[in-house]
């Protein structure tokens, strides 16, 4: 990685970190930050991600593992409210780089698009729908909830992506480093049992 992009790639990561940004708004925002020329070329999101590890390695140590495992909880319970959906937990929650400034992605696989939002209004869920980058960087209509956290002792926004039934299948594709992209509750619980055993 070059001078510049690593430059970036670190930026981003304290933005990550501590804003609690998006990798997207926190490689662009860093560009500007550092007053680079906006066509400078970007680090991609293992990069940034590399460098959001170590920043947590070195910053977050004592505190991040317990605000991971929060989150992890209450993706939990919202899987666990959402289970006729399919839903499968993603980005940094499930990956492990999640802070207690992270917002809790769940993609839900429905036979009909309207039936999640059916499921909210018949539990009382306040919710506000709006449309956010799919994981083939297509639009996708999210559900976003203000969850509280028993754990953090405060809300967290919890975003329920609306996918088709299909789209399940090419979900589980490995990511760039050969990772499972997310996981379901099964997986979820293991890794949260594993995560357990290692604390």
């Amino acid at each position: 990685m070059d001078t510049s992009k690593q430059e970036i790639a670190a930026t981003a990561a304290r933005l990550v970190v501590e804003e609690g940004l998006e990798y997207g708004p926190a490689k662009r925002r860093a560009l500007r930050d550092l007053g680079l020329p906006v066509r400078t070329a970007l680090p991609n999101n293992d990069e940034v991600e590399a460098e959001v590890r170590d920043y947590i390695a070195l910053f977050c140590a004592d505190t991040q593992p317990q605000e991971l495992q929060a989150l992890r909880l209450l993706a939990l319970e919202w899987m666990e409210r959402m289970s006729q959906f399919r839903p499968h937990v993603g980005g940094a929650v499930w990956h492990g780089t999640a802070t207690r400034l992270s917002d809790i992605y769940i993609q839900l696989f429905c036979d009909d698009s309207k039936s999640a939002e059916i499921a909210l209004i018949d539990h009382h869920v306040d919710y506000e729908p709006r449309m956010v980058t799919g994981f083939h960087g297509e639009q996708v209509e999210a559900l976003s909830v203000h969850a509280p956290s028993r754990a953090l002792g405060e809300e967290i926004g919890v975003h329920l992506l609306v996918y088709d039934l299909d789209d399940l299948r090419g979900a589980l594709k490995p990511d760039s480093q050969g990772r499972t992209p997310r996981g379901n509750l099964a997986a979820l619980r293991r890794l949260m049992e594993k995560q357990k055993d290692a604390g």
